[in-house]
């Protein structure tokens, strides 16, 4: 099957359409049992890194709450899990954004730019108040998703999220979605039950992509993408299907040549990212990044090695940024990204 004819047939699902959830038993338990308890948080911070399911973890509690309003009936008391038929009609109409007791707040499409806004607006954010404060139409509850907290325009978003965490409505839940919850404001963080989730292991990687997508957990290139994965699913997607395998085994020889990275591969690595194709590029820079973020984890604040590796990182996604905003080519940009590797391998 040609990469053409895969990327045409796989199809992914959305976090609100997926009902299934791999690897994360435990902070689903600790959402079950609160629930029971009749005395869930108002407001939960679930993190952790990209792609590992903390939307589909927080989907998965809306549909399991608003299916079932009442914490003390004998369907809840004795679930074990939050699972929800996909064909219960909570589970179909937030499936199909029509669930009118289910606010998600995220990043949506400029109208004028057809992309999308770089943060979740504070407009968008303020549509919670009058959602809080009307009438729940079943069972009470009003849940809104904030997917993620770390797009929230900043300070206005996160003053006028403040403001519902410091006066929240009875028989209603924010689940806020973060890839860095240490960076969010202590206001909002103290406001939250924290709920972290951890790294999938690829077994788990590959049972959510299969479920994503529909194939099968025996494919050649699911298993290798769900291993390179680092534990998410978001990347095993990324790498499926397409050249970003290929481009990842470049990257990572290049790494192993550092800091006098071959010529000629360079060269190659630029025209395997020519196209201007957004999701190469995020491939690339992810794995750059991740090669930062490994330096800067041996070494402690007050080294002169560190304070020169985050210049590094600074100066690499800037120019990523700026390739990306100006369609600018991409065989400079990995030449200046690699020259400042280099300068950080020295180091």
């Amino acid at each position: 099957m040609s990469d053409e004819d895969r990327n045409s047939e796989v199809e992914v699902k959305s976090p609100r359409e997926t009902t299934v959830l791999f690897g994360h038993a435990q902070p689903e338990r600790a959402l079950l049992e609160a629930y029971k308890s009749g005395r869930t948080p108002h407001a939960w911070l679930i993190g952790g890194a990209p792609g590992i399911g903390k939307a589909t973890l927080a989907f998965r509690f809306a549909r399991f709450v608003l299916a079932y309003p009442e914490p003390q009936a004998s369907k809840v008391q004795n679930a074990t899990s939050l699972e929800v038929d996909a064909g219960h009609p909570v589970a179909r109409r937030v499936a199909a954004q029509a669930q009118g007791d289910l606010l998600v707040l995220e990043r949506v499409v400029n109208e004028q730019t057809g992309k999308l806004y770089t943060v979740i607006r504070v407009d968008d954010v303020r549509r919670a108040v009058p959602f809080f404060g009307s009438t729940a139409g079943e069972g009470g509850w009003r849940i809104a998703i904030v997917d993620k907290a770390d797009e929230l325009q900043y300070p206005q978003g996160f003053n006028a999220l403040l403001k519902i965490l410091e006066e929240p409505p009875a028989r209603s839940i924010l689940l806020l979605i973060s890839d860095a919850p240490g960076r969010l404001l202590p206001t909002i963080r103290s406001r939250c039950r924290r709920l972290d989730l951890r790294p999938l292991s690829a077994e788990d990687v590959a049972c959510a992509v299969a479920a994503t997508t529909g194939s099968s957990t025996g494919d050649a290139d699911l298993k290798e993408a769900a291993a390179a994965a680092d534990g998410s699913v978001a990347r095993a997607l990324s790498l499926l299907g397409g050249p970003a395998l290929a481009l990842r085994q470049r990257v990572l020889d290049l790494f192993a040549q550092l800091p006098e990275p071959d010529p000629s591969a360079l060269h190659a690595l630029g025209d395997a990212l020519a196209g201007n194709e957004p999701q190469t590029l995020a491939a690339f820079m992810e794995l750059v990044n991740d090669w930062l973020s490994a330096r800067l984890s041996i070494g402690t604040p007050a080294m002169p090695q560190m304070a020169r590796t985050a210049e590094i990182w600074e100066k690499v996604n800037s120019a990523a940024r700026d390739a990306e905003t100006y369609n600018l080519e991409r065989k400079p940009l990995v030449f200046t990204v690699f020259g400042l590797l280099a300068d950080a391998a020295r180091q």
